[in-house]
Parts: C-alpha cells; structure tokens; sequence
C-alpha cells in the first residue's frame, strides 16, 4: 500500500515533465495515433494535468485509481474531442486485450525482448508503461511498433508485478526422454510435453491424452502432475488446468486434450477452435481417452 501510494504521489509530481514526450496511452501502452477513433482526453483532478488514453478502458483505469474531470472522447467526424459524460455505473471490467496479450503478445514480446533488448533495464524505475515503451524504444533494436509494444507489455505485465502469467517455468525434457506410452521422443513436441512425478522419478509425455492413459494405470505414488498452458507454454498444475476436447487442433498423437491455465482462455480457444467440451482435470475419464 505505502509503494502504491508513493507511486501515486510520484505521478502527480512528475507528470508534467513527461506528458507531452509520451505518445502512447499511459496506462495501456497503445499508440494514439493508431487508436485515435477510441482514445479519450481527461484531466487529473489533482493537479488539472491532460491525460491521453487510447480506449475507455483506459480512461476508467486512471478514473478508479485517481480521479479524472473534463472528460473528452474523440470524434471522427469532427476531428476533435468533444465533452462526454461517463455514467457513475460504468464499471472498470477486464482489459479486452487480455485475451490477445495472452494468446500472442506476452510469447512474442518475451522473445523479442530476450533477442533484442539489454537485461539491465530497471522495471520499477518507471512510472508508467508509456516511459517503458520509450525507453525501450531508445535501447532494444526493434524495427516495428508491434514487436515494441509486445516486449513492453511482456516487461509491464510479466516481468514487473507477475500480470496474467507469473510462473515463467517451462516443462524441461532430455533429449532421451521417451512417452512411456507412445514411444516417441518428448523434446521433438515442447508445446505439448507433460510431466508425472513419482517420489525419486518422473516420467514425460507428448501430450495430455498419453498422460492420462499412464495415469489411470499408476496413480498411486503420484506427487505431481504439469502440463504445458497451451497459449504461455508455461508449466502448469494438471489438476487445476481445463482442457478443451474435441478441437480442430491436433497434437503429435492425433486428437488432444488442449490444456489453459484459465476458463477464460480455454472458452476463448473453444469458440475459435470449434472444441466440444472443457473438462477439470477431475471430469476426465479413462472411457473419454480411450475413445479418442
């Protein structure tokens, strides 16, 4: 509470000194410029400093957090902003571009960052995400605003506080680990390797559909169980995954389980993927994996 307040103090003080050198929206790190049609002006009521945001999403963030008055929203006939009145009832609701930050942005912006940037940048030396884009904008090679705003929301929303994936780790497999079920080697599948764990071993799998089928046979002695989030590839628990069945995604055995981190996310690749069911770990049945 006392780092968010301080940071709150920090932006009332400084903010003058960097608004007009920003051009992207300070709490998204969108360009204006590209998102002029849905961007909105306001001031803050602390100390009457214009803001610029790319989306109402945005606006509402910094309304919540800091209170805003003299509220524009552009419009594309006139070219100007013009005075709108945001309903009390409005309510802050979810990034709508957490989906896509999910599916693309934070996996591309961690290889480009990785490739393309200096690991010595200090994350809580900025006040904003928009300073980020700038310094990184001024430090990385990166040739494209695409690739310049998936590294700094990757950075913002990964690397600085956790953001939507947090466990960075992913499923590690030896280049002699072989599915105990199909035979075939693990580390040629790294987007769909999984992991048993056993008290002194582990054994790795190229997919949900041959895990299951050894877990129904050698449950007892299990400690542990990962599977790969099939949007981050970061590892995570088994049981508290959801999977999408009946897709038109396939994996290195034919049909899949296709295994997310969240409801939200498999629901998403449910709809664009034309699955048939999303299953909790303990929904799944040896009849279900057998008939796949």
């Amino acid at each position: 509470m006392i780092k968010y307040s301080m940071k709150k103090l920090l932006i009332f003080l400084l903010l003058p000194l960097f608004l007009y050198a920003n051009k992207w929206c300070p709490v998204t790190g969108l360009s204006i410029q590209e998102h002029i049609g849905t961007s909105y002006q306001a001031r803050l009521k602390s100390n009457d400093m214009l803001r610029v945001y790319a989306n109402l999403y945005a606006l509402l963030k910094d309304k919540n957090d800091y209170g805003l008055y003299d509220i524009k929203k552009y419009d594309t006939k006139s070219k100007k902003y013009l005075h709108v009145e945001i309903k009390k009832t409005l309510k802050l609701k979810e990034n709508p571009l957490v989906q896509a930050y999910k599916k693309r942005y934070y996996p591309m912006g961690k290889k480009v960052y990785e490739k393309s940037c200096p690991k010595n940048i200090e994350l809580d030396d900025f006040f904003e995400i928009s300073d980020l884009k700038k310094e990184l904008q001024t430090k990385c090679h990166i040739d494209s605003e695409l690739h310049l705003h998936a590294a700094t929301v990757y950075l913002w929303d990964v690397k600085r506080v956790g953001g939507v994936i947090f466990n960075e780790r992913i499923i590690h497999v030896t280049h002699d680990e072989k599915c105990p079920i199909c035979g075939m080697y693990v580390y040629k599948y790294p987007k769909w390797a999984t992991q048993i764990y056993y008290k002194d071993k582990h054994y790795s799998y190229d997919g949900v559909k041959d895990m299951m089928k050894w877990y129904f046979r050698y449950k007892k002695g299990i400690e542990k169980i990962i599977v790969s989030d099939y949007y981050s590839q970061y590892a995570i628990s088994a049981k508290k995954a959801f999977y999408v069945v009946g897709s038109d995604t396939y994996g290195p055995m034919g049909h899949e389980l296709i295994p997310f981190a969240s409801k939200a996310d498999a629901l998403s690749f449910f709809k664009d993927h034309y699955g048939k069911k999303i299953l909790a770990f303990e929904d799944i049945t040896s009849e279900l994996i057998d008939s796949l």
